[in-house]
């Protein structure tokens, strides 16, 4: 890692967590009412697992990113990066779906866009970076059970 590289690694580690942070407060502000008032399977984590969850895998993620941007050789890491880009903006979106709209069915159509979006970035990365990969398969994993979780919520609460 070089000087001028810390601040590109700084970015990118936020990025997520930044985003996350945002989404956080979106969802903190509808689990006391909404959240709460909904039927949710018997497998539903507690709350309180959700964010230290998420921050492990947002920093994962994020230097996951940092170590495809350092192998920039030409145009390689253009679509890998723009796949990992537009999974995170689908993240990002899911929180105001479920939560801010409370649209469980609408959450998750997106998040199997999301999913796949993963996949595909982790098929990608593996081509530059198999470590930046690996970091990403605790993220994949999380979104299928958080998918699961999310049907079973639509499921659970027709609208």
């Amino acid at each position: 890692m070089t000087r001028k590289s810390i601040p590109v690694l700084l970015l990118l580690l936020a990025l997520p967590l930044v985003l996350g942070f945002i989404a956080g407060q979106v969802t903190a502000t509808n689990i006391p009412t909404w959240y709460t008032s909904i039927n949710k399977p018997w497998f539903n984590p507690p709350s309180f697992i959700f964010a230290p969850v998420w921050t492990t895998l947002y920093l994962l993620m994020g230097y996951a990113s940092y170590r495809i941007w350092q192998r920039r050789e030409g145009n390689r890491i253009y679509l890998p990066l723009s796949l990992y880009f537009s999974q995170l903006a689908l993240n990002f979106l899911w929180t105001f779906l479920f939560f801010g709209y409370h649209r469980p069915d609408l959450a998750l159509a997106e998040m199997l866009l999301m999913w796949m979006l993963i996949l595909l970035t982790i098929i990608h990365f593996a081509r530059i970076d198999k470590a930046a990969a690996w970091m990403l398969v605790p993220y994949i994993s999380w979104v299928s059970f958080a998918s699961i979780l999310t049907y079973y919520i639509m499921v659970l609460n027709p609208a």
